[in-house]
């Protein structure tokens, strides 16, 4: 089936002219602008059974609910590139309402659902340039309906990361709470989770995404987030690193259950070798930060779910980007420090939940009214004015990717 943005399912047509939209949100990072988005998947509107429903209008269920079947769109920016998101839903004429030839959801047209710092920061750049208010959402609450929903209401969502094979975890909604919410955006914050609603931050850290990509900008020349992830791909973090094994001679401490191949200081060789920076691989020096900041987070997030006695922690947040090394490197702290007690459980759509929370946060779209199917896609982070040089597999907006809802609107 083709998830491309201009080939929505059962839509031909250019994304410009797809069925109708409505229910845009955006969570305004320091970093990233995320949007999520809702269209119908034709023209008209079908019923609970998949019949068209005569005369365009809302389909209705045996329960005796509206229901519109339709998918959600995601998209990511950059913050400082705020002006090609703002094109972007110009260009869709996502911030217009929609659904009005079914019913109008929308009591205020103009007035879209955000969250983040930066709904409060460029909130008169969108009244300027779109005509449009942003109705500010607390940026935790949004997070934590963004997780409950995401383990709620969408089949495989969560999943563990060992030994380079995903494990997805079937969650028993009945259990699941609490546990541990670790946001990795620009900085961290740890939540426990409670319930509904129900939610503390108990920590964080200011060593997050947005230290990952300002000193690797520094030290590599990177001209994106994304680039500066591919390029640590490629790295070897043991060229800049001191190992147990380099202080040892090759040997493991095994009396403190400390293997040669452990990290004992993050960039540590760089003391040693009297090298400077331009004599180092950026793609070594990205593979160290990248290191560095993964398991100074996993550790934090341990610790902070020891406290409150959690053994299940979900990280979310555009910092993981179902990237196999960082994803690898979390869950290796969080086994190494809780002695295989705990797990670090990961999140298919981790980059979009305060987004997804301020979408739920719309009342006639309440969180038990928007249910999702089973074929769920991994969102494809995408950026308007990507250089494909940097990113050739995101660098059109035709590889964002949708996940297939129904909503329930009355």
């Amino acid at each position: 089936m083709d998830q491309r943005h201009d080939q929505i399912e059962g839509n031909s047509e250019p994304s410009h002219s797809f069925g109708q939209v409505s229910h845009l949100a955006l969570d305004i990072g320091g970093t990233l602008i995320k949007v999520v988005y809702f269209s119908t998947s034709r023209d008209d509107c079908i019923d609970h059974e998949g019949d068209s429903s005569a005369n365009n209008t809302l389909g209705v269920s045996k329960s005796g609910k509206h229901i519109l079947e339709g998918r959600l769109h995601f998209a990511k920016f950059e913050t400082r590139n705020i002006n090609d998101c703002l094109e972007f839903i110009s260009s869709k004429k996502l911030h217009l309402g929609g659904f009005q030839r079914c019913r109008n959801l929308a009591k205020d047209k103009n007035l879209i659902k955000a969250t983040g710092g930066g709904a409060h920061k460029f909130a008169e750049l969108f009244r300027e340039k779109l005509g449009i208010d942003l109705d500010k959402e607390d940026e935790m609450d949004c997070l934590v309906a963004g997780a409950n929903f995401l383990l709620k209401a969408v089949h495989r969502e969560a999943y563990t990361y060992v030994g380079g094979e995903k494990e997805f975890m079937q969650i028993d909604q009945n259990d699941l709470y609490p546990y541990l919410l670790v946001n990795i955006g620009s900085g961290v914050s740890m939540i426990k989770v409670d319930g509904d609603g129900k939610f503390e931050r108990v920590s964080g850290t200011n060593v997050g995404g947005g230290t990952f990509w300002g000193l690797g900008r520094l030290l590599t020349k990177c001209k994106s987030f994304d680039e500066l992830l591919e390029l640590s791909y490629r790295g070897n973090n043991r060229v800049i690193d001191m190992l147990v094994g380099d202080i040892y001679g090759g040997m493991d401490y095994s009396k403190i259950g400390l293997s040669s191949t452990t990290i004992a200081s993050s960039f540590g060789k760089a003391v040693s070798d009297y090298k400077e920076l331009e004599d180092y691989k950026p793609e070594d020096v990205a593979r160290s930060l990248l290191r560095m900041i993964s398991n100074n987070i996993g550790q934090i997030a341990y610790l902070n779910a020891l406290q409150f006695g959690l053994k299940r922690i979900f990280f979310g947040g555009f910092f993981i980007q179902g990237q196999p090394y960082t994803m690898d490197t979390i869950s290796v702290a969080v086994h190494f420090w809780s002695k295989g007690e705990a797990k670090a459980m990961f999140l298919r759509h981790e980059g979009f939940l305060g987004a997804l929370g301020a979408y739920v946060s719309y009342a006639k779209n309440r969180l038990d009214d928007l249910v999702c199917n089973e074929s769920i896609q991994i969102p494809v982070s995408a950026s308007y004015a990507a250089d494909p040089k940097y990113n050739p597999r995101n660098a059109d907006l035709n590889d964002n990717e949708s996940m297939q809802c129904s909503v329930y609107t009355a």
